[in-house]
């Protein structure tokens, strides 16, 4: 569930969001009234959280400890500075506050904003860093997106999974929802900012991506399925990278580990919804759910993809 915050004193503020985020220091730029809103949205290793600043106040902030994203909705942001670097950012935009160990100071000016956190290791259980770098995490390099387009999409995840997953009791409470969103939350920043993952298999992967590196790779996805389980879990177990995992789903198989882990867990999900009775009170979103699929229309659209029908005539089979 969500956390409410709202007050109208300064200091409190400041204590409010030192401690739940990391030690910092506030300065109003006039004297009028403080109004400052917030709403946290813990999800596993994830927050997505969403403030509203109704002044202009100065922020000194210590290292985050966390990657911390905002995307400004109105207002400005007329300067964020960290590692040496200044910018600005206005509605629409989304960015990268600063590196979980750099510190930042900032001015918002009446903006309303979402502020999402994540944990920096997520990064690594989705992709792979560059070769010699092994011991090294997947960081991201840059603060501003690839472009405005990818910028918008990451925003659309975001808004997402705040405003239609975690309201949900039924998705959110699912233990598996706790790992594949923050995972696709992970792939999404990957694929929106620079990055050091490096996703072209080498000359070694290539060497590693045989057919025996598949079938214990799928024999692993098969045996758990039912667990919390990133791709960086199943290259571990079959002792490969990432990136010759990938590459043996990809020439093999025609998909990727993810893919092929959807696709089992959509069998037992379906095979959930034939044994289930609706009459006892089981619904498609709760089955879904509990096999890690938190968007409901994407489920149906993998569902009447795969058996040719929507997941409800199989639920309601039962009934008729």
């Amino acid at each position: 569930m969500g956390l409410a915050f709202e007050s109208t004193d300064l200091d409190e503020i400041q204590e409010f969001l030192s401690v739940g985020y990391t030690a910092m220091r506030l300065r109003a730029r006039c004297q009028e009234r403080y109004q400052y809103r917030l709403i946290r949205n813990p999800l596993g290793p994830i927050s997505l959280d969403f403030a509203d600043a109704g002044f202009d106040v100065d922020y000194l902030v210590n290292p985050p400890g966390s990657l911390c994203l905002a995307g400004v909705e109105s207002g400005t942001i007329p300067y964020l500075e960290t590692e040496g670097m200044r910018d600005s950012y206005g509605p629409g935009e989304v960015f990268l506050v600063a590196q979980p160990d750099r510190p930042f100071a900032t001015r918002s000016c009446r903006t309303r904003y979402s502020y999402t956190v994540l944990d920096p290791a997520l990064l690594s259980q989705v992709a792979a860093t560059a070769p010699g770098r092994t011991d090294a995490p997947v960081r991201l390099t840059g603060y501003r997106p690839i472009s405005p387009s990818a910028g918008q999409q990451l925003l659309r995840t975001i808004t997402f999974l705040r405003d239609q997953v975690i309201p949900a009791p039924t998705i959110r409470d699912a233990p598996l929802i706790t790992s594949t969103a923050p995972q696709l939350l992970a792939a999404a920043v990957l694929a929106t900012f620079p990055n050091t993952a490096l996703i072209d298999p080498t000359i070694e992967d290539r060497h590693d991506a045989h057919p025996a590196t598949l079938r214990r790779a799928m024999a692993f996805i098969d045996d758990h399925a039912h667990r919390d389980i990133s791709v960086a879990d199943v290259a571990a177990a079959v002792h490969v990278t990432i990136r010759a995992l990938q590459y043996a789903f990809r020439r093999h198989r025609g998909t990727t580990p993810m893919g092929y882990l959807r696709q089992v867990r959509l069998h037992h999900a379906h095979q959930e919804l034939l044994a289930s009775d609706p009459t006892t009170g089981a619904t498609v979103t709760e089955i879904a759910a509990r096999w890690g699929f938190f968007h409901p229309g994407r489920f149906a659209h993998y569902y009447r993809h795969t058996y040719g029908h929507p997941p409800a005539r199989t639920l309601l089979r039962r009934a008729c």
